[in-house]
Parts: C-alpha cells; structure tokens; sequence
C-alpha cells in the first residue's frame, strides 16, 4: 500500500537476525525521509514487536507530525544499527533548499556521525541510495559495518519465501 512496505521490513529483520543472532534489546535509529517512507513505518512497526528500541529521526520537514523532534545525532547516539533512507524529492511539496553536500553533512550519515553510535553499530539503507547525499561512500561499502549487500539478498529470500506462501495450496 501507500503507507507500508512489509516485505522490506520481513527482510530488515532477516538481515539483523543473520547478522547479529537476535533483535531483542537492539536501538535501531531510522534517519532521513521519515514523511514519505513506506519502509520507516513498517520497521517501526515490526522491530519493537521483535523487541528493538527504534528511534527515528530526520529533517524536520520530514518528519510526520505525530513524530516527535528527535536530532540524527540524538538518534544515532548509542544506536546498535542505523538505518538511512532516501529524500524522496519526488514527493516534497517544497525543496528542501540544501546546496551540494549540504544535505549529507546535515543529515546524512558520515563516518564522523558513526563514530556515534554503539561500537561495532551496523549500518543499512533499504535502496535506492543516494551516495553521499544521505549516506557517504566510505559508509556505505564499509566491508564491516555494512549490511546493505546482505539486504539485497535477504530480499530475494523473504520475497521469495512471501511469494510461495501466498501461492501454495
């Protein structure tokens, strides 16, 4: 639907749960385009019933009203993964007026913000992403602390794995 993306949140679990054995007692920050994400509203949904603290943050003309006013850095602060998400230009009613990079050092995800959160923090963004606009290169392809690889393929599985309960007899 318009509002949530449940597959994509059945794989953020699956990659969590592959990764680090349990999402019980994670704090999971979501940052970025909180408004328009389909994906924000399904993790926030799921993660807690999984036992995760979410924490979601951004811009705050991207933030729904009836989310309070949290910093990325308040957010990432302590936070075991944090989870970007694209600005969807598309959908903004008024441009967020940032110039190049600038949206990246304000909001985006930088090895600097990083430094932040819990030690051995894992880092996601659900695609399409926008590199060094809300997540930086050098995050983004972190061999350690990135899971955004293991994502696409936890996609396929969970994708598949819907696809063949909905069809089978």
């Amino acid at each position: 639907g318009t509002n949530e993306h449940p597959t994509q949140a059945l794989l953020h679990a699956l990659t969590l749960q592959i990764r680090l054995g349990s999402i019980e007692g994670l704090k999971v920050a979501i940052c970025g385009d909180i408004r328009h994400s389909r994906v924000a509203r399904s993790n926030a949904k799921l993660l807690p019933r999984l036992g995760a603290e979410v924490r979601l943050a951004g811009p705050p003309s991207l933030l729904p009203e009836d989310v309070p006013a949290m910093s990325i850095d308040e957010a990432i602060d302590g936070a075991d993964v944090v989870m970007m998400l694209r600005v969807q230009r598309e959908r903004l009613e008024e441009e967020l007026g940032d110039g190049p990079g600038e949206y990246l050092e304000r909001y985006g995800l930088t090895a600097k913000r990083l430094s932040k959160a819990a030690p051995g923090a894992v880092v996601m963004h659900p695609g399409p992403m926008n590199r060094n606009v809300e997540i930086a290169d050098d995050v983004a392809d972190d061999p350690e602390r990135s899971l955004i690889r293991l994502q696409v393929e936890a996609g396929v599985a969970t994708r598949m794995a819907c696809l063949e309960l909905v069809t089978s007899d």
